[in-house]
């Protein structure tokens, strides 16, 4: 499989760490987004109209959404993370699937304009970020109460790759998680994952500060 790839991109970091933890090895094809805007020029274009990446070529079929290269390489080498087949995990999962694009505009949209001077609102990007945390916030708490660390199930599935790299990344849009306990547990738990990989701004778990339950305990 060749991935067509931004380093900085969470985008691309979540298909190359879906990758990862499933044990995939993939062709990384490195495009220049910034500043040289490669991925404006003919060659992406002729692959994806819309200009965008991440970008998946599997021989024939070429997949150019995100949320769609997950549940590929979950169902090509680790069926698991799309869910045990239950109508409700596999509605949960697709549901925070769909969410996962609030924050990819929301915190991601702030990422951009603060990183790379990408115009925007970014008052409006960072109120509509902290809504869609307290969102994610309320979803955890309430899987907490069932005994589940993670968003559809007890389990990590497609449905927390799609949403943890814009959550994990939301500083760099001047969006703080210290007020998000549940958040942060559940960052910790991912980056406690087997074949768990970094991209720039995202760490492996032995490099953060301990939360206070953790010290205490």
């Amino acid at each position: 499989m060749k991935l067509y790839d931004y380093v900085l991109s969470p985008s691309c970091y979540k298909v190359r760490l879906m990758a990862a933890l499933a044990g995939v090895k993939l062709e990384l094809r490195p495009v220049d987004f910034h500043p040289g805007a490669e991925h404006r020029g003919a060659e992406i274009l002729a692959l994806n109209p819309a200009g965008t990446i991440p970008i998946l070529e599997d021989g024939d079929l070429l997949l150019t959404e995100s949320s769609a290269m997950l549940a590929y390489l979950a169902a090509k080498a680790a069926p698991a993370w799309l869910g045990n087949g239950s109508a409700e995990e596999i509605a949960k999962t697709q549901q925070w699937l769909a969410f996962s694009a609030r924050l990819t505009s929301s915190l991601g949209g702030a990422r951009l304009h603060q990183m790379l001077l990408v115009p925007g609102d970014i008052e409006s990007l960072q109120a509509r970020g902290i809504a869609a945390l307290r969102e994610l916030e309320k979803g955890l708490f309430e899987q907490a109460e069932r005994g589940q660390r993670f968003l559809a199930a007890d389990r990590p599935t497609i449905a927390d790759i799609a949403c943890f790299p814009y959550v994990a990344l939301a500083p760099d849009g001047n969006v703080l998680l210290d007020p998000y306990p549940m958040i942060r547990l559940w960052s910790r738990a991912l980056r406690s994952l087997d074949g768990f990989i970094e991209m720039p701004g995202i760490h492996r778990l032995h490099d953060l500060k301990p939360e206070p339950e953790v010290a205490e305990a």
